[in-house]
């Protein structure tokens, strides 16, 4: 039984076995990966405000264009300037 953490929504991206951050730079970069502009914006929104910094952003998405190969390449620049903007609005 997963509790509150199995709850879609907000009770996945709560500190469980990772912390809320984790769980929101996944998200961002699964979102790249998707090609959701829509969700790349909730997403970097969601990891500035738990304090990530550009270089945690910076690395996940890393990870996701090794993963996505090109299409990882286009977007991620998309979802790190999404970050980016709710990073320095906060």
């Amino acid at each position: 039984m997963l509790g509150g953490c199995g709850v879609i929504g907000t009770g996945v991206l709560a500190d469980c076995a990772l912390d809320a951050k984790a769980n929101e730079l996944i998200a961002l970069a699964i979102a790249m990966a998707m090609q959701r502009d829509g969700c790349m914006a909730a997403h970097g929104h969601g990891a500035a405000g738990r304090n990530a910094t550009g270089v945690e952003a910076a690395e996940a998405l890393g990870v996701a264009i090794m993963m996505n190969g090109g299409p990882g390449s286009v977007h991620a620049p998309r979802a790190f300037a999404a970050f980016e903007q709710f990073a320095t609005s906060s």
